[in-house]
């Protein structure tokens, strides 16, 4: 139909036409491709068939792009040749095999080229799971640069297709409607930033709704599992574990009719034991996918590109931006160190507190509480790359919160930075794009809190 050939004509242009320094042109595709989406989601709802065949086809049409809008895969390119000729790519740095002349792999210097000198000297930082994905492209295409890209993009868009499935399973079962998956699956932020740019937060979210979706159904043992691989794809989802808690805990008081403190007690000896063995099964797994790696080396290595982004690295910030400002105005210096010790530790404390004094019982509670929680995370964070909302916009499909959604759209704005030579952030445009992401949200928390104190409503 005529939105979808409109929608495949404007993702062909974006992933074959565009250069990054054009924003102009960026931002007006961008803008009529969500209206787009918006459009089909609108006039077939209740056609899934039809929308999940667009979103298929709109991501085949990258299919043969170069990524425009990140370097990042010509890492993963290095990091997964690097493993098929048998190094372990934790231990060593593309710029000291560049430097020596001897780099083991096809194409080295092209591909340490296309990451640029700052990532070709900081140790790799992506989990074993990633690390397999890119194995597979080295398998398969290790020496074409597109063919590696082709093999990435084939295997997210296998990724997307395993969230569709089990986010609209998990969805049906919590009697949401079906099509609220397509707010995800057919956003163009998506699209171009995790099928046409090759982020493997794909690969991460297809894990984390599986789990959600085998722990609604009972299978929590199964659930620690597929979580724990979500963690190796990337780290990020360690910060849920605390918040599974009331789940275990509470989760088995539906019809108790004993007491509270009864109740209290009785779930607590039903749920602690599944508790400590759910968490128990992730930590095991994740450790069994780092094994092969493991080494006094790697811990230090590992930890050491961890740290930079925490007290190094800067980019589309928002809360850490004011504290900054802040900084600069009291004690004349970036105070980014002590700001990246301080902030994690805020982190904690609200994720502490999500855990144990806001109601996460049920699936929608906890998948709220994780929403929530990785926001509060983001906003506090030094370092915030656009495809990392990938997380809180694949978990507002099941909430009632859609300040993700907008965010997945206005983040665009921090792509002004490559307008500028040396790429420098336009911190207006920046704080416009957080004064709408908090605008929205702000509007979402108190209009959900009027019907409980509206007079109209009791």
């Amino acid at each position: 139909m005529l939105l979808i050939g409109i929608g495949m004509l404007f993702y062909w242009s974006f992933a074959y036409q565009l250069e990054r320094t054009d924003f102009v042109k960026m931002i007006g595709l961008w803008a009529v491709l969500f209206f787009v989406s918006y459009k089909l989601i609108q006039l077939h709802p209740n056609n899934w068939k039809l929308l999940a065949g667009a979103a298929l086809l709109f991501r085949l049409v990258f299919l043969f792009a170069i990524p425009n809008l990140s370097q990042d895969f010509y890492r993963f390119i290095w990091d997964g040749r690097m493993l098929l000729e048998g190094f372990n790519p934790y231990l060593s740095l593309p710029e000291v095999w560049i430097a020596r002349g001897n780099a083991p792999i096809a194409q080295a210097q092209e591909l340490y080229n296309g990451m640029g000198q700052l990532n070709g000297s900081h140790y790799t930082n992506y989990p074993p799971v990633s690390q397999l994905c890119y194995f597979i492209a080295a398998l398969f295409a290790g020496k074409s640069i597109l063919g590696s890209a082709m093999v990435f993009r084939i295997l997210i868009i296998l990724a997307d297709v395993g969230t569709f499935f089990f986010g609209r399973r998990l969805l049906q079962s919590l009697n949401l409607p079906g099509k609220r998956i397509f707010w995800y699956i057919l956003n163009p932020f998506m699209i171009i930033e995790l099928t046409g740019n090759l982020h493997f937060e794909a690969v991460m979210v297809f894990f984390i709704i599986w789990s959600l979706y085998l722990l609604h159904k009972g299978y929590w043992y199964w659930a620690a599992v597929v979580l724990a691989l979500s963690v190796s794809v990337k780290l990020i989802p360690l910060l849920f574990l605390p918040l599974f808690f009331q789940k275990f805990i509470f989760g088995e008081r539906k019809g108790f009719d004993k007491p509270a403190l009864s109740a209290d007690r009785v779930s607590l000896a039903r749920g602690l034991p599944k508790l400590i063995g759910f968490y128990s099964i992730v930590i095991f797994t994740v450790f069994l996918t780092f094994a092969p790696f493991l080494s006094d080396r790697f811990v230090a290595n590992f930890s050491r590109t961890i740290t930079l982004w925490f007290q190094t690295f800067e980019f589309n910030a928002s809360i850490y931006f004011i504290i900054r400002w802040i900084g600069y105005q009291i004690v004349g210096w970036n105070v980014i160190e002590t700001a990246g010790k301080i902030l994690p530790l805020v982190v904690i404390g609200i994720l502490l507190g999500l855990t144990f004094f806001r109601k996460n019982r049920s699936t929608p509670q906890l998948i709220t509480a994780m929403m929530l929680g990785i926001c509060s995370y983001y906003f506090l964070s030094t370092t915030i790359h656009p495809w990392y909302i990938a997380v809180p916009l694949s978990l507002c499909v099941f909430t009632n919160y859609r300040f993700p959604i907008v965010w997945s759209f206005v983040v665009i704005l921090s792509y002004t930075a490559y307008l500028h030579p040396d790429f420098k952030e336009n911190l207006w445009m920046v704080g416009l794009e957080y004064l709408l992401v908090f605008a929205v949200f702000g509007w979402e928390i108190c209009n959900k809190r009027k019907p409980k104190c509206s007079p109209k409503l009791h």
